[in-house]
């Protein structure tokens, strides 16, 4: 069993994720899914076994990681989320009823969403940057994804629709799941390790055997209070390096808030059928520029497109803090917040979904609203101003005080 050796790392590997502009939800509903973006931080951990393997200190597995360069591989991955709020599924539509209408349930965009909460079975297929699947296994149904050169491919059986895009070189349309969505193992590790720092130990916490690999175990907790997150734990193939599982145990104690790992892992050359893609008879197809194009002429719809967009770039972004406990203050766009309730302005379902996260604070800055999960917070003022972290109620109340 390896030694609890520490390492203080600065910097570590770091990953570039392709991301598409979500521009289908209006404010709240962005303010909401902060939440879910951060859960790329971290996933799960499950000692199905103790292997004795050799000695290996912090900082040498984490070069192992970076080393890695598996580019071929196939299996299937269970993903279980638990942030504390009720399902995303269907929640874009309540939000931007007018940006649904001439949608295709086949978008990534929407469908990948339902990721952020619950438990899901995907089969995962990779060769090389430019072939890659995903699946996820619904009851009685599937949900594909397939990139292949410049064809990105998404197929919901349950309707029978298809979604088409051509990547033409763009990384945001490279089939992979909206940031923010649990992806692979190895993207979520790579995450976590980029966010490493001073504020940081990271250890080897001992071995696990997942999918029927042997496995180091590198814990990553912060050393400052304040944080929702206890601790990350990312087992690591022995011999690829490839992240295999990661647990994330947020500070408040339970069960896991995310766990995302493998349960089957091949890295053999994946079948060159699983990479192909033909729509089938019957099935309506629906090319991304189409519905860009609808998209276009809503103007309401437009606006809010703009307006995330606008929070998506980061425009006005003030990070306050350091590491663990730092907290983003984004001025979001016109300085709106959210709407007056019962003014009519939002929809019962997306009002109600709000009251259940949020608890309503005052302080210095005013008043505002705090929206909460098991790992993400987030105030929105009364006058338009988003603070949002992996901290503590009194600690979004104690930044946004401060930036008065």
């Amino acid at each position: 069993m390896a030694p609890n050796d520490s390492a203080e790392t600065s910097e570590a590997t770091g990953t570039v994720v392709g991301r598409r502009k979500a521009a289908r939800y209006i404010v709240p509903f962005a303010v909401a899914g902060v939440a879910a973006a951060t859960i790329g931080l971290v996933p799960a951990l499950a000692n199905s076994g103790d292997p004795d393997l050799p000695d290996i200190t912090a900082q040498e597995l984490i070069e192992k990681i970076a080393a890695s360069d598996e580019q071929q591989l196939s299996g299937t991955v269970k993903v279980t989320t638990d942030l504390g709020i009720p399902s995303l599924g269907g929640l874009a539509g309540s939000f931007a009823p007018d940006a649904g209408s001439g949608g295709s349930s086949a978008d990534p965009e929407s469908k990948l969403m339902e990721l952020a909460s619950g438990t899901h079975t995907l089969r995962v297929a990779v060769d090389g940057p430019d072939k890659q699947r995903l699946s996820v296994l619904g009851e009685g149904s599937e949900y594909s994804l397939v990139h292949h050169g410049d064809d990105v491919w998404g197929y919901d059986s349950a309707s029978n629709e298809v979604y088409h895009a051509e990547s033409d070189g763009n990384e945001h349309a490279a089939g992979k799941a909206p940031e923010g969505v649990p992806g692979t193992p190895k993207e979520l590790a790579e995450k976590a390790l980029a966010a490493a720092d001073d504020t940081t130990s990271v250890t080897v916490g001992g071995t696990a055997q997942v999918a029927g690999r042997d496995a180091y175990k590198l814990v990553i907790k912060p050393k400052q209070s304040g944080s929702t997150i206890g601790s990350v734990t990312v087992a690591v193939d022995a011999s690829t390096g490839v992240p295999l599982k990661f647990t994330l145990a947020p500070s408040s104690g339970g069960k896991a808030a995310v766990d995302a790992g493998f349960t089957q892992v091949d890295f053999a050359k994946p079948d060159a059928s699983s990479f192909s893609f033909t729509p089938p008879k019957g099935a309506k197809v629906t090319e991304a520029d189409e519905l860009e194009a609808e998209a276009g002429k809503n103007g309401a719809a437009d606006t809010a497109r703009k307006d995330l967009g606008a929070l998506e770039d980061f425009e006005g972004l003030n990070v306050i803090g350091k590491g663990w406990s730092a907290v983003a203050e984004i001025a979001l766009p016109g300085g709106a917040g959210l709407p007056a309730q019962g003014s009519g302005d939002m929809p019962a379902q997306a009002q109600q979904f709000l009251d259940a996260l949020g608890d309503k604070v005052t302080g210095d800055f005013g008043s505002g609203t705090v929206f909460k999960t098991r790992l993400v917070n987030a105030l929105l003022t009364d006058d338009g101003k988003v603070y949002v972290g992996a901290v503590t109620k009194d600690a979004l109340v104690k930044a946004a005080d401060a930036a008065e």
